[in-house]
């Protein structure tokens, strides 16, 4: 009795087992699942105290804003805050023109009903701007997995189709792989873009109007690699 040793296809396949290699993309158009407000209050002043003061105040003014949309708002989060003294530009020494800060706070929404009234409301807050929205899909969503089926899906009948043209049949999958999936690194999946809204002068009395803002929809891309053994084609 003797050992055989093992027999290792041919990577490029051979005339009786010839490979197809081909790659299965698909493109979905979905709604967004959540809608990003980047808020940052301002306060400038002659008096140190009382910039901190307005700063403090109109900080708790937005938080306080967003909490009373309650479930809609889904996170909020404080981001980096800056205060510190002007320098005069022409003075001598450390002359100081006035005292300036400023607070950034993250807003994500999964309600859009409310989105367009927060956002009118907020500017409304004294030296207040908005960035945004920023439409996105969360990082688990379904749609996500969606389009990696239908570029399987994609994949095999472009592997078919080749198969048939030259009178032969799928046999095997051999590898399914993304694309990138040896090391190449792939880019970050981008947002789409928001606007700014800048706060009115102080001293309006009348509530701003809600802004209807219309959601974008997203585009999810799939990509994968695939090869495949089929018979011997009819040439």
């Amino acid at each position: 009795m003797t050992d055989e040793a093992p027999q290792t296809a041919a990577p490029y396949g051979t005339p009786a087992t010839p490979r197809i290699a081909v790659r299965g993309e698909a493109a979905l158009e979905v709604d967004p699942e959540t809608a990003t407000l980047t808020v940052t209050a301002s306060a400038r002043g002659k008096d140190r105290r009382s910039v901190l003061q307005d700063l403090t105040r109109r900080n708790a003014a937005l938080l306080e804003l967003a909490r009373g949309y309650g479930a809609a708002v889904e996170k909020l989060e404080s981001g980096a805050l800056s205060a510190g003294p002007e320098p005069a530009p022409h003075g001598r020494g450390e002359r100081i023109r006035a005292y300036s800060g400023h607070v950034r706070i993250t807003m994500v929404l999964n309600d859009f009903t409310a989105l367009g009234d927060l956002t009118s409301r907020l500017t409304g807050v004294e030296l207040t701007r908005v960035d945004g929205p920023w439409w996105a899909l969360r990082p688990g969503s379904p749609a996500h997995r969606e389009a990696r089926r239908q570029a399987v899906q994609d994949a095999v009948t472009r592997a078919r189709e080749y198969a048939e043209a030259l009178g032969a049949e799928l046999s095997a999958l051999v590898e399914l792989s993304d694309p990138g999936a040896e090391g190449a690194r792939q880019p970050a999946p981008g947002f789409a873009a928001g606007r700014a809204f800048g706060a009115p002068a102080p001293g309006g009395a009348e509530e701003p109007p809600a802004i209807d803002l219309e959601p974008q929809r997203q585009t999810v891309h799939a990509q994968v690699n695939a090869r495949f053994t089929m018979t011997p084609p009819a040439l």
